[in-house]
């Protein structure tokens, strides 16, 4: 490669999409740390006042990207936006419960397991055909799941973990149904996606008798997280990818998974079991195995981490 190769504008994209999306991984990696940092509010709490903040940005965002309303976008989609929507809500549910409920690591590492959830789940729906290196790769994570899970005893523990893993499962259902939409365009979804979210959450809190007001941290907190850890790291990932191949993809959104845990060890002292390292060291070779295997292929259509 010559000199004049690596200035060229695809170097410089390729160069800015590993910075982008490597810089997404970084803000989803602090969500662990911001549930922590929440005292008193609930799961449905923090997902109100999340999607709250998310969808007003995620508007905005919108508005001055496309030009034109964000439901003008959803209605062209159609029912797969809504199936995409819902699934989000799913997944955004489980996600937070996992994090109050396990620690951050064995958390993040079962939300990583969504890549491979989204294979079979294809395969079913779509009939999209799964590599034989993928089928390997998803054999090796689970063994890596069974590993992490022996060390679960407390009920509330392993109930942290199955919500881990409907999680991965609700944005495996969310890749699926944009698929199914035809739709390479995330982010008007993901806006549908914190509407059901406020009205869900709040129809919630008013059944369990739950206040629908937080305290001024947890409240702050919770908004920033939908501005900063969901919505920035949207618009970084999705400028980055668009120049980076799938594999690429993969291997960078490992810096979700091990930040994570690191973020909640240097700020808080959390520290993690040895099954969870052990059987997280094996999900993540699954992982990374199967990025380098299928590194020739073309990239696959812009997903939410």
């Amino acid at each position: 490669m010559t000199a004049a190769d690596l200035s060229s504008p695809k170097a410089d994209a390729h160069k800015y999409g590993i910075l982008f999306v490597f810089a997404a991984g970084v803000l989803w990696s602090t969500v662990g740390l911001g549930i922590r940092l929440i005292e008193d509010a609930l799961v449905w709490q923090i997902l109100l006042y999340r999607s709250i903040s998310m969808s007003l940005f995620l508007y905005v965002l919108i508005r001055l990207r496309s030009g034109e309303s964000p439901f003008a976008q959803i209605r062209r989609i159609g029912f797969p936006a809504v199936i995409a929507g819902l699934s989000l809500v799913a997944a955004y549910s489980g996600g937070i419960y996992a994090i109050q409920t396990t620690s951050v690591a064995n958390a993040m590492l079962l939300f990583a397991t969504a890549p491979f959830m989204t294979a079979v789940l294809g395969w079913v729906v779509l009939r999209e055909p799964v590599r034989t290196a993928t089928w390997i790769a998803i054999a090796a994570a689970i063994a890596g799941i069974g590993i992490m899970a022996a060390d679960k005893s407390g009920s509330v523990v392993l109930a942290g973990s199955l919500a881990a893993m409907g999680s991965a499962f609700g944005f495996a259902a969310f890749t699926v149904a944009l698929r199914w939409g035809r739709s390479g365009e995330m982010l008007p979804s993901v806006f549908l996606s914190g509407l059901f979210a406020i009205a869900i959450t709040s129809g919630i809190c008013l059944y369990l008798g739950v206040p629908i007001a937080l305290s001024m941290q947890d409240g702050a907190i919770s908004m920033g997280m939908g501005v900063f850890q969901v919505g920035a790291g949207l618009i970084l990932y999705t400028l980055g990818s668009r120049s980076l191949p799938a594999a690429e993809l993969a291997l960078l959104s490992l810096a979700e998974v091990l930040l994570g845990p690191l973020w909640v060890w240097l700020f808080l002292g959390e520290t993690t079991a040895v099954n969870t390292l052990i059987g997280g060291t094996v999900l993540l070779a699954a992982i990374v195995g199967n990025a380098v295997s299928g590194k020739r292929r073309k990239p696959p259509p812009i997903t939410t981490p």
